[in-house]
């Protein structure tokens, strides 16, 4: 009973990795226009920080131009400052109305970076992952002080390896795929 719990732990655990992982491979731009490139971007409303997309529509009419329209005219200003500061790494085009993306080609240079970008936020995901089968093996073991039987504990352990080695095999497919989808011109 207390290894299947302890088995599902890890694999939420894991999956999380996953998910995250997904979310900031989103952020990452590939040379078409993509919204998740500003979820990172807070924008001062009233006294306090909030999302961008709490106080605009963020829509991509095109693949090559994101379009930022605040709900209030009065937050154009501050919206295209926020826009400026961060490190999405595009200069705003503000008309009065609408700020406008428009999302250059990437360099060679430029995708190189974002492939180590990628690369790194890799790992990351697959030390998390690494560190949520530990923790599991670490109960176990200690499950196998307190009574359990050892047999059970190497199988338990076992079932927490064809978990890691699951994940980490996504992990490294969902890096393929991101690196071609960077390096494709």
């Amino acid at each position: 009973m207390e290894i299947t719990t302890i088995k599902k732990e890890a694999e939420e655990k894991m999956q999380m990795t996953i998910e995250f992982l997904d979310e900031t491979f989103s952020r990452i731009r590939a040379g078409r226009a993509n919204s998740h490139i500003l979820d990172g971007i807070r924008v001062e409303y009233y006294g306090s920080l909030v999302p961008l997309s709490n106080v605009a529509t963020v829509s991509t009419p095109d693949a090559k131009t994101i379009m930022v329209q605040p709900w209030e005219k009065a937050m154009l200003k501050v919206v295209e400052k926020a826009i400026q500061d961060s490190d999405v790494g595009i200069t705003p085009e503000n008309n009065g109305e609408v700020i406008r993306l428009g999302i250059p080609p990437l360099t060679e240079e430029r995708r190189k970076q974002l492939v180590k970008q990628t690369k790194q936020e890799t790992e990351e995901a697959k030390i998390s992952i690494r560190n949520a089968r530990r923790e599991g093996i670490d109960e176990i073991k200690k499950a196998v002080k307190e009574g359990l039987a050892e047999d059970m504990g190497k199988d338990g352990e076992g079932e927490l390896q064809k978990l890691h080695d699951k994940y980490i095999k996504k992990v490294d497919e969902m890096f393929v795929e991101k690196e071609k989808e960077i390096l494709t011109v």
